[in-house]
């Protein structure tokens, strides 16, 4: 995997009433970077003012691109993939470019942009032989969006889809492994949000839901880290005996496990 290169844009402040020492200094800065010779003010604050070269062929493009991708630059990258998408639709460079702009959103943390130009490279390609790895990459951009226990679980469900597509579509596939070690994963995850709502039914001394909730974590994750835990805390509940105190001790360490715990290949 690359290294992701964030590309963050700057963001003005709200408007505001300045001190009049404040104002002629602002003004002495900028008839400053007016002169000959002087820094300008954009490389001065470090604002990046380097444009793509967009009106080349299309072989052009694409080595300016790739070059512009394999430093991290991934958003002058995008300029000339989608120049040549633009322009050259029907090149030969074409399929490249667009496999690379949906690399460089993904590395820009664009995951829903993402995923919508893998889907698209996969409608259109469908016997490519770079598939795998799209499919592979579609799952990343929704795992990528995994957030905390206590929030959203869509981005685990949609990434355990993605590469289960996958594995039944290529499981000796380079990827293969990786994606078997990320579902498990995104499962941990998923059981470990089922039983976070323990807590809360415990706290609200809603009982039966509570019982109801752990006999649904056992039922569809009997192998997860957490089933020990699970069981015990049901037949505390069955006993009619539920924690009261230090419940907070029972739900310690739920969080997104690294993927990396559930393969013997990579540590």
């Amino acid at each position: 995997m690359r290294t992701n290169v964030q590309f963050k844009n700057m963001a003005h402040g709200s408007k505001a009433l300045l001190h009049p020492r404040v104002t002629w200094a602002l003004l002495a800065l900028l008839a400053f970077a007016a002169l000959p010779g002087c820094t300008s003010i954009k490389e001065t604050f470090g604002f990046d003012n380097k444009k793509a070269e967009v009106y080349l062929p299309a072989e052009q493009l694409i080595m300016k691109g790739m070059d512009e991708y394999n430093v991290g630059t991934y958003y002058l990258a995008l300029d000339y993939f989608n120049e040549i998408l633009d322009r050259y639709p029907f090149s030969p460079q074409a399929p490249l470019a667009e496999l690379k702009a949906a690399d460089s959103n993904y590395y820009m943390e664009r995951y829903v942009e993402a995923l919508a130009l893998y889907k698209e490279f996969e409608d259109r390609h469908p016997t490519n032989e770079a598939l795998p790895y799209v499919m592979y990459q579609k799952g990343m951009c929704s795992y990528k969006r995994i957030d905390r226990i206590d929030r959203d679980i869509t981005g685990a469900e949609e990434s355990i889809r993605a590469f289960e597509e996958l594995l039944r579509a290529y499981p000796d596939s380079p990827y293969s492994e990786e994606a078997r070690a990320r579902i498990k994963a995104a499962n941990e995850f998923l059981v470990n949000h089922e039983f976070f709502v323990v807590k809360f039914y415990l706290r609200t001394e809603r009982y039966t839901e509570a019982e109801t909730r752990l006999k649904y974590v056992l039922a569809m994750y009997p192998d997860s880290k957490i089933a020990p835990r699970a069981q015990e805390l049901l037949d505390l509940v069955q006993a009619g005996t539920p924690p009261t105190s230090g419940l907070a001790d029972w739900f310690t360490g739920l969080s997104m496990p690294s993927w990396t715990d559930f393969t013997g290949w990579i540590k």
